[in-house]
């Protein structure tokens, strides 16, 4: 697929997906969120991606869905609102790979709600972050209502979708929205650091780990969730990762892992 709305690269181990619209501080349209589902599709099949970093070109990460843009306005209506940002939000709730948001600028709205869909955010010290739904009349979707409450609790939660006020980096970080903010030169340096030392670990329990940890966010069961901890567990019992961590712990040296 010839990409124009996105940038994807691959690097093994890593994949990086740039929104590339700077122009319109990356606003949503139709077509980038079907380039993005692709292009996750892509890092999904290759062996050889183990990490997913996506940022934006420019001043922005992404404003939101682009209301008055080439979609025109009837993306901005909330019965086709899903289709330009729904797809990317699901298909990386569905992601068993790591994806950190290398958070460049502005995030806003609809870019906000893909901003949590990613695992781990990290900022830079000019980003700015807003829940502008309500400003535009809008109850707040593609999952924002979902995942904003989980991150920086209720009352924040509803105080930010409530005011629609816009919040710098080191706020982001203060409530959680963000693990961590960084000088804005270093962003992509420190995100793709993280990302390759990730990569890096046995890629079979990594996935499973993933799994766990949402699984665990949700479940109401701690016996059931010690079940599921035991089954993965009993799953990289076989891999030869597992025996390579074995080996390196013994040997006093750092494993080598292969994916198997």
């Amino acid at each position: 697929m010839n990409y124009k709305e996105i940038i994807f690269e691959k690097e093994k181990p890593l994949a990086t997906i740039t929104l590339n619209r700077p122009e319109k501080l990356n606003a949503y349209t139709h077509k980038m969120g079907q380039e993005i589902v692709k292009a996750l599709g892509e890092a999904a099949k290759d062996r050889n991606i183990r990490a997913v970093i996506i940022t934006g070109a420019g001043r922005g990460f992404c404003s939101g869905v682009d209301v008055g843009g080439r979609g025109g306005p009837q993306e901005a209506a909330p019965i086709r609102r899903d289709t330009a940002m729904g797809p990317p939000v699901r298909r990386l709730s569905q992601f068993d790979k790591p994806v950190i948001a290398a958070i460049n600028g502005v995030v806003a709205g609809g870019g906000l709600s893909f901003a949590m869909a990613c695992d781990i955010r990290i900022a830079s010290d000019r980003a700015r972050f807003s829940q502008i739904f309500v400003k535009r009349g809008i109850v707040p979707d593609n999952g924002s209502t979902w995942f904003l409450p989980r991150l920086v609790g209720m009352a924040k939660a509803c105080e930010l979708a409530w005011t629609g006020d816009i919040i710098d980096a080191a706020e982001g970080e203060r409530i959680g929205l963000v693990s961590r903010v960084v000088p804005h030169d270093d962003l992509l340096t420190v995100v793709r650091e993280l990302a390759t030392r990730i990569a890096n670990g046995p890629p079979i329990t990594v996935q499973l780990t993933k799994r766990a940890l949402y699984q665990g966010a949700i479940s109401t069961d701690l016996h059931a969730q010690m079940e599921l901890e035991l089954h993965y567990n009993a799953t990289t019992m076989a891999t030869e990762d597992r025996k390579e961590g074995t080996r390196a712990f013994i040997e006093k040296r750092e494993p080598v892992f292969k994916g198997r």
